[in-house]
């Protein structure tokens, strides 16, 4: 459903849309024959705004240009079709195309699905407008594009597939367009195989029985009745079993995650693995540390693994110094986004923890404010004041994630924490580019999810990439990359928030802020992010899993 090809083009709203535009770019790379197929979002998700009291708006977020007049995608004419309540919809198909780096490298086309065709009807031109927008009607009419338009782009594209491998329940159904072509569940799985990213109920797709039968063609509805044995027993449309019902291969994005997973659906246990997520790391290390990988591991963006001899062969106040000119780019662009009187008192001396993620009650983006005199105490104990950075976006109808962000800028605002040394800023518009200054500028990388709720998480490795140790709950990837004292620090959660939130303040007071004063302990930490996180945790070596255990059945 979305996949994020550049930070300006609107077409990802966060972690779930960069991995796809990641793994695409390693699969370039890689020189692996793949394509992608996702829909063109016009408007967008929204561009975050926040007002003086911390409410968040939702400005449109349009293409730079039109797609007509960008020069990065160019249409290409198939005449593809899809029939959406009984109305034959046309699709209008741009190819954005990913260029690999390096000799390997390849070309990956990205075909993006529109429906803003002339002869379509006023609703159906604005189908694939807005990205995750509207009601289940709308939401349902984006997925009978991507998943049945999709297939029917791929056959007119004449191109040789051999795997189907859909990203999340959004594109189920091209389970029941290929059934419908082949007549064949058993060769359908075989070449289809399913990523799930989500443990989270909220986060799978079901469709009301009635609005699937007004909205279906019935040749395809009929298809979905077979290969979904409870749909077709008079239960509503459950995208992601309708996805692992048509796959033969199906993985959650983390080892946690894919047990978790296979709790959730037991009846497809046996087919449910686990690929851990990765990060492009070309893309993610910024311009300072990447020079100093060019200068000490050569040969690190071709392959990302070079990293894990980062300890040893980088000079301590190598990865120091360029941390640090990480930090000050870091700074001119929170000035950009917050004001530079509002910046003026960050300090490059001192400890920065940052955080960001969407705004979510699970991600728990205000535990460390959970007790503001005990995080004001912590602050007290370090030689410079302590500094918080956060960003993410809540989704427009979540109206608990607007109050977490509302309440942590009240927070930021009062002079409580200040007075203690203690500053805090809410940085708007989250995006990738801030993504990438944050992950590679602060200190610290806070992530506190509610476990087992975290599927994955891929901000921590992108900071792990860049150097900057993590401190989080165990879930999701941490379990995997957490070193205690070597790749970051562990807050303990036995599943209550208060003696969650004072595990945090004891691992600040009593490890983070001690090994930040020594710059050669420090630099020892960052060497063991890179080494043993960033050197694993990449979407080089996801992709080759992937082809392995997936692709390649």
């Amino acid at each position: 459903m979305e996949a994020a090809l550049a930070a300006d083009i609107p077409t990802y709203s966060g972690g779930l849309g960069v991995l796809a535009g990641d793994t695409l770019r390693s699969m370039a790379d890689l020189g692996v024959p793949s394509v992608g197929v996702t829909l063109l979002h016009r408007r967008g998700y929204f561009k975050q705004t926040l007002d003086a009291q911390g409410r968040q708006g939702t400005d449109e977020q349009p293409w730079p240009h039109p797609p007509k007049e960008d020069p990065r995608v160019r249409e290409v004419r198939l005449g593809a079709t899809v029939q959406i309540e009984g109305r034959q919809v046309a699709l209008r198909v741009w190819r954005y195309d990913v260029t690999g780096r390096g000799d390997a490298g390849g070309v990956v086309p990205v075909y993006l699905l529109d429906t803003d065709v002339e002869t379509n009807d006023p609703w159906d031109r604005r189908i694939t407008d807005r990205l995750y927008g509207g009601d289940d009607r709308y939401r349902l009419a984006q997925e009978i594009v991507l998943g049945v338009g999709g297939v029917r782009v791929l056959e007119l594209l004449e191109l040789p597939i051999r795997r189907h491998h859909l990203n999340e329940g959004h594109a189920a159904l091209a389970v029941a367009e290929l059934w419908r072509r082949l007549r064949d569940v058993g060769e359908v799985r075989r070449r289809c195989a399913f990523t799930t990213h989500t443990p989270v109920p909220a986060g799978h797709d079901m469709f009301d029985r009635d609005l699937t039968a007004a909205m279906l063609p019935a040749d395809v509805l009929a298809s979905v009745a077979e290969v979904a044995p409870a749909f077709g027993a008079g239960g509503p449309l459950d995208m992601t079993r309708l996805a692992l019902q048509g796959s033969d291969w199906a993985n959650g994005v983390a080892w946690k995650h894919g047990e978790v997973s296979r709790g959730m659906f037991p009846e497809h246990a046996e087919r449910i693995h686990a690929v851990t997520n990765g990060v492009h790391a070309a893309t993610w290390v910024c311009p300072q540390m990447g020079a100093v990988y060019d200068a000490h591991l050569p040969g690190w963006r071709q392959d990302p693994c070079a990293l894990r001899n980062a300890r040893g062969r980088i000079p301590g106040q190598a990865l120091l110094s360029a941390h640090h000119e990480a930090k000050v780019a870091l700074w001119a662009e929170v000035g950009r986004r917050v004001g530079p009187e509002r910046a003026a008192g960050l300090r490059p001396e001192a400890l920065t923890l940052g955080f960001a993620r969407r705004a979510t009650a699970y991600k728990r983006l205000d535990l460390l404010f959970r007790d503001p005199a005990r995080l004001a105490a912590v602050g007290a104990q370090g030689p410079a004041p302590l500094q918080i950075l956060l960003a993410g976006k809540a989704h427009p109808k979540d109206l608990e994630g607007q109050a977490l962000i509302r309440r942590v800028y009240e927070l930021s605002e009062g002079e409580a924490l200040r007075t203690a040394g203690v500053q805090v800023l809410y940085l708007p518009g989250y995006d990738m580019d801030l993504g990438a200054k944050l992950t590679s500028g602060v200190d610290v990388w806070l992530n506190t999810p509610r476990p087992p709720r975290e599927a994955s998480g891929t901000s921590g490795m992108k900071a792990a990439l860049n150097g900057v140790p993590n401190l989080s709950t165990l879930d999701g990837w941490w379990i995997e990359g957490h070193q205690e004292g070597v790749t970051g620090w562990a807050i303990d959660d036995p599943g209550d928030d208060d003696r969650a939130a004072e595990s945090l303040y004891e691992k600040l007071e009593r490890a983070v802020l001690p090994a930040h004063a020594s710059p050669r302990r420090w630099a020892g930490l960052m060497a063991g992010a890179i080494a043993d996180n960033g050197a694993w945790f990449h979407t080089h070596r996801m992709v080759k899993d992937y082809v392995a255990a997936a692709w390649l059945r």
